[in-house]
């Protein structure tokens, strides 16, 4: 469910408003439980990830470092390589598939 919020700050290029957003949006399902709100929370749902966006942008742009900037696609590929490693390289099965059956 959280797969938007990840760091933010010191990145080349910097971070969008929708990576802000979309972090936001993550952030505002976590904390409510609702992957999609009623009809009668949409607003007050909405409200909370505009209000959430501001906050966390207003945090990127106050925020100060020494160190370099870091790279988007080495950062990735630094994850992926890690990932990997944690969950070992077997390839992705084909959807509606599944593993081996017992005999």
């Amino acid at each position: 469910m959280c797969r938007n919020i990840k760091t933010l700050f010191n990145f080349d290029p910097p971070v969008t408003h929708e990576e802000i957003e979309a972090a936001s949006l993550q952030f505002v399902r976590i904390l409510s439980g609702f992957t999609k709100p009623s009809k009668a929370n949409e607003e007050a749902f909405a409200r909370a990830i505009a209000a959430t966006t501001e906050v966390a942008k207003t945090l990127m742009l106050s925020l100060v470092t020494n160190a370099p900037p870091r790279d988007r696609e080495e950062e990735a590929a630094k994850k992926k390589a890690k990932a990997a490693v944690r969950f070992g390289n077997a390839p992705a099965r084909a959807a509606g598939t599944r593993g081996p059956t017992a005999i």
